[in-house]
């Protein structure tokens, strides 16, 4: 059994030694251990550091592409590698890397294929009271999307078996945490949590550069989850909302036209029949929306059968080649 432990890294000279020197080199139930480092693009010494420590791999890409694409550039690496199960970790050492094997432990049982490590959000004290809030609304839509029962959704201390690594697809750009949640629940890959621990702040988080602008991307995160898994719900309910308003307008109307007073509510009548327009149009958004989503996730089942029968013959070759490159991004060693 052979465990990678990935790490996505832009510019994290100041922090990735202290995160690499907790990374443990023996797990129990696997034979290997094995460092994967994602370079974003970075400008600084981050990859020096990385090989100063004694990482077996390293996956350049060749300009900055955002944490989600990092982490899947580090899935795909890993599955390149013969990775049975892959850990996903920070560079800012934020996660507690002595809860590894607690992460794995429910995929060598046999118990899941996603494991989500849960911090303790109340008492992590760098945290604010917005992004606390911000953090359980997102827990809450990734468990009304997903089905699932994940307390902390946007950890990214995780372990994902080499089954599931296989069928995750990531559209975000701006974080995966969420989203590959939401995939699991929908193609019945079996989700646990487990609580871990932090350890101390090093650096300001790269995600929340402020507060407005952290609200702003969750927000616009959050609505683009359920536009992406759940077409229907979304446009089905903004259409009968506004079916529901302009039926209620244009009875008010035939009341008042009915007791004589509909002298100067004319306006109503033609808000109404702008609402009913309006709503049924949404609700045939809702329909179209529906047949995409419907062929979107027949194209990710065409991929992970692809990838479960041994990919392309670039893809095999990639395999067959020392060192791993990141779609073409940059050499890997």
């Amino acid at each position: 059994m052979k465990l990678i432990i990935q790490i996505p890294c832009y510019n994290e000279a100041d922090t990735l030694g202290v995160a690499l020197g907790a990374l443990p080199r023996e797990v129990p139930g696997f034979d290997v251990v094995e460092w994967l480092i994602v370079d974003d693009g970075s400008t600084d010494t981050t990859v020096d550091v990385a090989r100063a420590h004694g990482v077996d791999h390293v996956v350049r890409h060749t300009r900055n592409k955002g944490l989600a694409r990092a982490f899947m550039t580090g899935i795909d690496a890993g599955l390149r590698l013969g990775a049975d199960v892959i850990v996903n970790t920070d560079a800012d050492n934020q996660y507690h890397a002595g809860d590894i094997p607690a992460l794995t432990e429910p995929i060598l049982a046999g118990r899941a294929e996603m494991v989500i490590g849960a911090r303790p959000i109340a008492s992590i004290e760098h945290f604010s009271p917005v992004k606390r809030a911000l953090q359980r609304l997102g827990s809450w839509v990734v468990r009304a999307a997903s089905g699932t029962a994940v307390p902390d959704a946007p950890s990214g201390f995780r372990a994902i078996s080499r089954a599931a690594a296989r069928r995750l697809v990531v559209f975000n750009d701006y974080t995966y945490t969420l989203e590959t949640i939401i995939q699991a629940g929908q193609r019945d890959i079996a989700v646990e949590s487990v609580p871990v621990r932090v350890n101390d702040d090093l650096r300001p988080s790269r995600l929340v550069k402020s507060i407005p602008s952290y609200v702003r991307r969750s927000v616009v995160t959050i609505v683009r989850i359920f536009v992406v898994y759940r077409p229907f719900r979304f446009f089905a309910t903004i259409g009968a909302l506004l079916l529901g308003t302009g039926v209620l307008l244009g009875i008010r109307f035939l009341w008042l036209s009915a007791t004589g007073r509909s002298g100067g509510n004319v306006q109503s009548l033609i808000l109404a029949g702008a609402l009913l327009v309006m709503g049924f149009q949404t609700v045939l958004v809702a329909f179209l929306a529906d047949l995409i989503s419907a062929n979107r996730k027949l194209l990710e089942e065409l991929r992970a059968d692809r990838a479960i029968d041994g990919g392309t013959s670039a893809e095999r070759a990639d395999r067959a080649a020392p060192g791993v490159r990141a779609g073409g991004e940059g050499p890997g060693t």
